[in-house]
């Protein structure tokens, strides 16, 4: 047999562990101490694996508890904001605008609420469209509206629904943000009352 070819064959044992066709034992997992000597050679790679679960913690399913939502309150926001997207500089303004278009009441479209963000009645304008915490208008999610509605558009909501959930809500408003930013260089246009009531000068 070629020389060449026992010593392939000679490497292939000795990598998978035989010696005289009996399988080398692994040592007991967990001989080389972490805590005692955190720096010792490890005998084999379970052992190594071991070790490392030591510090390895318990994965948890818990979730954080849902907000409990008073109106005026917009303490929960900045963190769902920021993952839905918002950066840390826009949160002051962000939660000015939530404040001043709902209260930071989830559920409100052209409704008032109480104190509890339960909708008690009709503030009397047309705007039933409004929707959650941006009160995040139809012409932005109805296509029959408007043909160019870029909620509709680029998320594929066209109703009202499920902009009632407030992190899609805030999804959408950055939406909103980055489109008119781009646009026109102000991100906040859909929430400035100079451009919704043609008053100021």
């Amino acid at each position: 047999m070629p020389f060449i070819i026992k010593t392939v064959i000679a490497f292939a044992l000795f990598a998978i562990g035989f010696s005289g066709n009996v399988l080398l034992q692994e040592p007991p997992l967990g001989q080389t101490d972490p805590v005692t000597a955190p720096y010792g050679a490890y005998s084999s790679f379970r052992d190594m694996q071991h070790d490392i679960y030591l510090y390895v913690p318990p994965s948890t399913t818990t979730t954080l508890p849902q907000p409990v939502y008073k109106h005026g309150d917009c303490s929960w926001l900045p963190a769902l904001a920021l993952k839905a997207g918002w950066q840390v500089d826009q949160i002051g303004k962000l939660k000015q605008i939530a404040l001043r278009e709902s209260g930071c009441c989830i559920r409100r479209g052209g409704e008032t609420v109480d104190k509890d963000c339960k909708i008690t009645g009709h503030d009397g304008s047309d705007h039933l469209s409004d929707t959650s915490i941006l009160q995040i208008n139809g012409l932005n999610y109805d296509i029959k509206r408007n043909p160019t509605a870029p909620i509709c558009l680029q998320m594929k909501i066209c109703t009202q629904e499920p902009l009632f959930d407030p992190y899609t809500n805030l999804k959408a408003g950055k939406l909103l943000y980055d489109y008119w930013q781009k646009a026109a260089g102000d991100g906040w246009i859909p929430w400035d009352m100079c451009n919704r009531t043609k008053s100021c000068k």
